[in-house]
């Protein structure tokens, strides 16, 4: 009788492991099944305008922190932007997209932004496609990477960096142009 028990039981934790693993809510799929082919490394480059102040600005502060006033590094400030991109960095060069999403200052000992930002693209190829970006920004270094942590449209499943680099920096108004030089894997 004991060994009647033992199969059965090894049955039914058999089959319910089999169950389990043929679960209806996943399964492996070719990226050709979805129309993607080979995957490409891509350069884009162009320049994230950052305006704060002035009648339009294009960054606004939406919360602090009690602390933020006495901070040296602003701890707690948190930002809301939709900064042009253009080919070149004159603000009045051809716009090819926005930088739009969220910034915070979160650190307590160094200037340092956490960034959240997707780049939404307007022009060719890419319109109304999209890159996000995520990272850590030491806003007053001169080169600093920020982490491609996916897309949408011609940049599913992207991954990548992106080099930034300090253009100008206006301390006064905190208006800023940065270039970018992002290298992207998509398909």
């Amino acid at each position: 009788m004991a060994m009647w028990f033992i199969t059965i039981t090894l049955t039914l934790l058999f089959s319910s492991l089999t169950a389990a693993e043929n679960s209806d809510f996943f399964e492996y799929v070719s990226p050709n099944s979805l129309g993607l082919k080979k995957e490409k490394l891509l350069h884009l480059h162009f320049f994230l305008h950052d305006v704060t102040s002035g009648s339009k600005p294009t960054a606004v502060q939406i919360a602090e922190a009690q602390t933020t006033n006495t901070s040296s590094t602003f701890f707690g400030f948190l930002a809301i932007a939709d900064d042009p991109l253009t080919v070149g960095p004159d603000p009045g060069s051809k716009v090819v997209g926005k930088g739009q999403g969220l910034y915070g200052f979160s650190d307590q000992n160094e200037v340092a932004l956490v960034m959240l930002f997707n780049l939404v693209f307007t022009e060719g190829k890419f319109n109304g496609s999209t890159l996000s970006l995520l990272g850590r920004n030491l806003i007053f270094e001169n080169e600093r990477e920020l982490t491609i942590v996916g897309g949408s449209g011609v940049f599913k499943l992207a991954r990548g960096f992106a080099d930034l680099k300090k253009y100008s920096l206006d301390n006064k108004t905190g208006n800023a142009i940065v270039e970018y030089n992002i290298y992207v894997f998509h398909y």
